[in-house]
């Protein structure tokens, strides 16, 4: 996706808008360049933002993911495909990715806004992580979840079934992280906190969170 260089500079002082859509997922969407990278925002959330991405950016920092031996990534909840942009053009990780995302428009436009910028080999698969991960024969050095539906965590990945199927991809050694909101709303801080102590801890019980003040990403190793 060629953008011209006078929109890049612009946007560090205005984001511009390059293109709204709608999908039976998700009836507003909008591609905004801003700072220079690309966003992709829905009705109540940023689910993209190339490097800009912080909560991501800030674990896989802490976590020191370049050191770690990793080579197959799986990431349920693509978005605009932040976290393979990221992970090659940040930390300088040449990894081989598996990318589900459920709504066909946007992988359209991971592919278009994304993918195309990338060296790295992905995988972009437009099926429901839910049922992807029950069926997958494959296993996996990191698995990332990152589904939302604008702010919240649809129900059926919030079980300890999907957690167990998220396990069995891993291999020995493996990472799993997990997205979750942990904002200034305490019904919402409540909700994750419960989920990591009576849901996560329960299939991982070695597992910790990062506080990236405004999600937790909770993480943990596969044994």
């Amino acid at each position: 996706m060629h953008i011209p260089r006078w929109k890049i500079w612009l946007s560090h002082l205005v984001p511009l808008t390059l293109e709204h859509t709608t999908s039976e997922q998700n009836p507003e969407l909008s591609v905004v360049l801003s700072k220079g990278r690309f966003q992709l925002l829905s009705s109540g959330a940023i689910y993209s933002w190339d490097d800009l991405y912080k909560n991501f950016l800030i674990a896989f920092d802490e976590l020191k993911i370049d050191e770690r031996p990793i080579e197959n990534v799986l990431i349920l909840g693509t978005g605009l495909a932040s976290i393979p942009y990221m992970l090659e053009k940040v930390f300088h990780r040449d990894y081989y990715y598996t990318a589900i995302e459920w709504d066909e428009t946007v992988s359209d436009l991971a592919a278009r806004y994304t993918l195309s910028r990338l060296d790295s080999p992905v995988e972009l698969i437009t099926a429901d992580a839910e049922a992807f991960v029950q069926i997958c024969a494959d296993t996996y050095d990191l698995i990332i979840v990152d589904i939302f539906e604008d702010e919240i965590t649809p129900p059926q990945f919030c079980t300890e079934e999907f957690l167990s199927d998220c396990k069995d991809l891993l291999n020995p050694g493996g990472l799993i992280m997990y997205n979750r909101l942990h904002g200034e709303d305490l019904a919402i801080r409540s909700v994750t906190e419960r989920f990591f102590v009576q849901k996560f801890r329960q299939i991982f019980p070695e597992g910790w969170y990062i506080d990236t003040q405004g999600n937790w990403i909770l993480c943990a190793e596969n044994g």
